[in-house]
């Protein structure tokens, strides 16, 4: 038996001296481990392929609870790093937002920043829980912040989602006084920390009435007693839990809640003020009966005009204010707070010119005494070739009428927007044939002019909704004969221009009026009406299309604004560039066809407003609308007519309008507006 142990324990360590010898073999010089790779057996050893580089349970607990306290130690040393700043995002420094001309004068100055604090028990309690259910209804239980709403919140950061979401009352409040609204991970942490030791040095309430009193509701209020008078007409003391849950609503933002901004901002007021309401009930600061008691929405009422914007002006800063807004990283909630200076495209002149000219060719109307003259809106706009809007007439009075006719588009271009198929034609040739080779046209092509002509496709005629076949329409029903494309524009004679819509292709000519700035929401349907009209482009965009005609095909987007600057510093702008939208020789081909139509055709009344102008009239079948659309190698100018009652837009017929003979064109009026205008402007 001894003789086999030793035996045994010889051959154990035989195994033993070769277990050494494959380490030593293993582990030879130039391959040794690293000191604590060899302590914690990393590449494994005895392992072979795959598994010597997974690492072990033990490996994997070792190497988080290491991550773990590097993380602990970091987050301690941002806390203790971090401070509650001294200073506050100072309200008494905010300035008024500071219009001005194009030449450098002051326009117009709008006010100060709407806000005034009161004490928390001022606030109805229902008012206050209407916000804390709809924004943090933890808050008398947390600590100031919600460690699963940071995660959420710096996972979406992570991957483009909602920036807003996770913040305690707490959080926002100290976004509100002490930081930047920037969203990145730095100032999230930022804010969490603060937020945490601001809980320990201040009251649950006292930091709710903070946050009521700092925050922005929209309509340039800041704070809860503000928002209570600039929608509601009250102090916030009268507020009920129906009112209380709409402004809470207009927390999660301004712009995309108040009612009066858009209809989908009154559909999503209206949801989400029902869910704050059902939420009261939820979370028990609502019965059940009181809630049955608020099943309509408390519509908030209409925004009162702005003091200093009568006249045009406040066309003219609301233009601005929106272009600022969507070429820029300013919000709403930002430019509320002031300070910006705005240095717009608008000249002073010219905008005085524009309104003159639509006071003296309308003086004669009788609103009073004819029905005729009732319900009539000019829109008008001037843009240079290179898209700056220099002047615009959007109604009578921004403080009597808001809705800026000259940015609307809410009116048919009728054949004003010919010469925008004319451009599709010379550009992109024909296709009469399914299938088949597309053709050029030149301005000499003849087409059928004669009135009530089948309109055809390559299939043959083409039939309306109502089974009957569609046929053209000149003014006065006047038949042509043969007439050249050329002729067809600068006469206005509709039939031709019609039928080649329909040749070119319906939807390469919404590619070419796309390309010379019609918006998409503005473009008509695709039926053969599209190419006498029935399109909507506002007076900004309609002038702007036709300065690409004088400009050699070239074209930018209309802008109002030249640059912003806050406190001396600039501000980045997104500007509009010019892009190459028609050949120049089709351009100059377009811009033949209506100096013609100025020189002896269908613009004829035009030419006494100065030399080389090139101008469009514009009709519609049903007569609901004016335009005189045209240029004078430096300014490009849009003028339309038109009667609606702003409540429905619902447009009625010109027919009368001035006491005018039955068959005058609706062109003459917006013409003459035109002609005015052009005849100052030009000089």
């Amino acid at each position: 038996m001894r003789a086999q142990r030793g035996g045994e324990a010889e051959q154990g360590g035989q195994a033993g001296q070769g277990g050494q010898a494959g380490q030593a073999e293993e582990e030879k010089p130039g391959r040794r481990r690293w000191g604590p790779l060899r302590r914690i057996d990393y590449p494994r050893r005895g392992r072979r392929g795959v598994r010597r580089w997974l690492p072990s349970w033990r490996q994997l607990l070792l190497t988080t609870g290491l991550g773990m306290a590097a993380l602990t130690a970091l987050m301690g040393w941002f806390y203790a790093t971090t401070e509650v700043p001294e200073d506050l995002n100072a309200f008494a420094t905010q300035q008024n937002n500071v219009y001005y001309w194009a030449d450098g004068t002051e326009m117009a100055r709008i006010g100060e920043t709407n806000r005034q604090e009161v004490p928390l028990g001022q606030v109805p309690e229902s008012v206050q829980w209407a916000v804390l259910s709809a924004e943090n209804e933890t808050f008398y239980s947390d600590p100031g912040v919600s460690v699963s709403g940071i995660g959420r919140a710096v996972y979406e950061m992570a991957t483009g989602g909602d920036t807003q979401g996770g913040s305690t009352i707490t959080q926002q409040y100290v976004k509100n006084i002490y930081l930047n609204q920037r969203q990145d991970v730095s100032r999230k942490l930022s804010e969490m920390v603060i937020a945490v030791k601001l809980g320990q040095r201040m009251s649950k309430q006292d930091i709710l009435a903070g946050y009521l009193n700092t925050s922005w509701f929209g309509r340039g209020s800041y704070g809860i007693e503000r928002a209570a008078a600039a929608y509601y007409g009250k102090d916030v003391s009268q507020l009920d839990p129906s009112e209380g849950a709409f402004l809470a609503a207009l927390l999660k933002g301004a712009g995309q809640y108040d009612p009066a901004l858009s209809a989908d901002n009154h559909d999503r007021a209206v949801e989400r003020w029902s869910w704050i309401l059902d939420r009261m009930v939820t979370t028990g600061k609502l019965s059940a009966a009181e809630r049955a008691r608020y099943t309509v929405f408390p519509e908030p009422r209409t925004p009162p005009k702005a003091a200093g914007l009568s006249g045009q002006i406040g066309y003219l800063v609301d233009l601005s204010r929106s272009f600022v807004e969507s070429h820029s990283d300013i919000t709403p909630a930002q430019f509320d707070l002031g300070g910006y200076q705005i240095r717009t495209t608008f000249d002073k002149a010219k905008v005085n010119a524009l309104a003159a000219a639509v006071q003296e060719a309308t003086k004669g109307l009788d609103p009073d005494n004819r029905e005729a003259d009732k319900l009539l809106k000019v829109g008008a706009a001037s843009v240079t070739l290179d898209g700056r809007i220099v002047a615009l007439y959007g109604g009578p009075d921004y403080r009597k009428q808001g809705f800026n006719n000259a940015n609307a588009s809410t009116v048919p271009m009728g054949s004003a927007f010919t010469p925008l198929v004319y451009a599709a034609g010379l550009d992109q040739g024909v296709q009469r044939r399914r299938g088949g080779n597309r053709t050029p046209v030149t301005p000499g092509t003849t087409y059928d002019g004669d009135n009530g002509v089948n309109v055809m496709t390559p299939e043959g005629p083409y039939w309306g909704r109502d089974g009957k076949i569609v046929k053209t329409a000149n003014d006065g029903k006047r038949n042509w004969g043969q007439v050249s494309l050329r002729s067809a524009v600068e006469q206005s004679v509709n039939g031709p221009m019609m039928q080649l819509g329909m040749d070119v292709g319906l939807d390469k000519v919404q590619q070419t009026a796309a390309a010379l700035g019609l918006l998409p929401d503005s473009m008509g349907e695709l039926v053969p009406a599209f190419g006498v009209g029935n399109s909507t482009p506002s007076p900004i965009r309609a002038a702007d299309a036709f300065a690409a005609f004088a400009a050699g095909g070239s074209h930018t987007d209309p802008y109002s604004v030249l640059g912003v600057t806050r406190n001396g510093a600039p501000v980045d702008l997104r500007l509009p560039t010019a892009v190459q939208a028609l050949p120049a020789a089709v351009a100059a081909d377009v811009d033949t066809a209506l100096k013609g139509a100025v020189r002896g055709g269908s613009a004829q009344a035009l030419a006494a407003a100065g030399p080389g102008l090139a101008a469009k009239p514009g009709t519609t079948p049903d007569r609901t609308a004016g335009w005189t659309v045209g240029y004078n190698g430096q300014l490009s100018t849009a003028v339309t007519v038109f009667r609606a009652d702003l409540k429905d837009m619902k447009l009625l017929s010109l027919e009368g309008v001035g006491g005018a003979a039955p068959d005058t064109l609706d062109s003459e009026l917006p013409g003459r507006v035109w002609a005015s205008f052009m005849k100052t402007a030009g000089q």
